[in-house]
């Protein structure tokens, strides 16, 4: 049962790293770290990346709830912050079906991508991983397999 839940949890990750796809490098695999939080190198600017990656969400018929430019508040306060965008969007018949099965996954949904330029110049689309979602908030089950259907259907 393990091993299908992760499974399933994989597939749910591949499918929304396929919103990522306008943007992510095609040499580059996806590795899940403890934290859950999985990053992904860019081949654009973060401009351009964050206009990708809002029109891979409008293409799929997803909704886009909001862009929060953290480097213009930082600066709106004095301080000085390397580009750093956050973008909130989701499909609330599936992000709900995590939130129903426990409301304290509303922490977590909808959808959101950082999308950030580092120390380097690089630019990278940062999210936290469906899966480690799922286990943080003991989502299993119904609830899991009901999450994976919908989610299946979205894409």
């Amino acid at each position: 049962m393990l091993k299908s839940t992760l499974s399933k949890a994989a597939f749910v990750t591949l499918a929304f790293v396929a919103f990522l796809a306008p943007v992510a490098r095609a040499d580059e695999s996806i590795v899940v770290p403890p934290s859950g939080i999985v990053k992904v190198k860019s081949d654009y600017s973060v401009p351009e990346t964050i206009a990708r990656i809002k029109k891979d969400v409008a293409d799929k018929g997803i909704r886009f709830f909001q862009e929060i430019d953290q480097q213009k508040l930082a600066a709106d306060a004095g301080i000085k912050l390397r580009p750093s965008t956050l973008i909130v969007f989701g499909n609330p018949p599936l992000g709900t079906l995590f939130v129903n099965a426990n409301p304290l996954a509303g922490l977590d949904w909808p959808v959101r991508v950082l999308v950030l330029q580092d120390e380097n110049g690089d630019v990278w689309a940062a999210y936290t991983d469906f899966g480690w979602i799922a286990r943080r908030h003991d989502i299993k089950g119904a609830d899991l397999d009901a999450f994976n259907k919908a989610s299946a259907k979205a894409h």
